[in-house]
């Protein structure tokens, strides 16, 4: 049997096991999670983002486009720790990343053509969420081919647990926005959710009607 490795949802779920065995203190089991968990996915990341730069491009500089990849890098990273600055020919985009233990510096190419591969590499497929205190409401959301319903749910899980940590999650909540997962699914950036390889498939959430059989009509020798 071929070993592929332990993936992020793997170690995450592993840690969380080990985590209470290896201490009594449920609080400092829960910081440690946490703090691990942020790492992963910082890490996790930086990863996506090198592979970004390497293999993906931006269609374009117009203001728009720089705007949302703006915010994706923000989601990501923290607004205050990225500068994006375009080249003056239009055909790259550097970018620096500034992390408590280093700072990070790369460029992304700007090819139409390449970006648009890149968009369509992966298909999607459906990826219907409900929560267990209202089974019922379910929202059709998408997830990419390749990765799993158990994995998806876990990244879906950890996008809206940092979510409610980043600047916009903690200014709905000055707002009374109420911390939920309709919130959560309604405010998240598409980016944040594109980049585990899930997204929306409505703007906003919609619910599945459930359909249930009528009784079948009494026979003319019944009647």
């Amino acid at each position: 049997m071929k070993n592929k490795g332990l993936n992020e949802a793997m170690f995450l779920s592993l840690l969380e096991k080990v985590l209470p065995k290896a201490t009594k203190d449920p609080h400092l089991a829960s910081t440690i999670y946490d703090e691990v968990a942020k790492e992963v996915r910082l890490l996790k990341n930086l990863q996506a983002f090198d592979k970004f730069c390497e293999t993906g491009a931006l269609p374009n500089i117009e203001p728009d486009t720089m705007q949302e990849f703006a915010r994706e890098m923000a989601t990501k990273f923290g607004e205050e720790n990225v500068e994006i600055t375009p080249d003056e020919e239009g055909k790259k985009v550097a970018v620096e990343i500034t992390l408590p233990d280093r700072t990070v510096t790369s460029e992304v190419k700007v090819d139409a053509t390449i970006a648009l591969e890149e968009e369509i590499k992966v298909p999607f497929v459906p990826f219907p969420v409900s929560l267990p205190e209202d089974p019922e409401l379910v929202w059709v959301m998408a997830r990419h081919e390749d990765l799993g319903p158990d994995e998806a749910a876990r990244a879906l899980s950890n996008i809206e647990a940092e979510f409610w940590e980043t600047r916009k999650g903690l200014d709905l909540q000055k707002k009374r926005v109420e911390k939920c997962f309709a919130e959560f699914i309604v405010h998240v950036p598409a980016s944040a959710l594109k980049d585990s390889g899930l997204k929306r498939h409505y703007k906003t959430p919609e619910t599945l009607q459930s359909l249930r059989l009528l009784p079948a009509a009494p026979s003319k020798k019944e009647k």
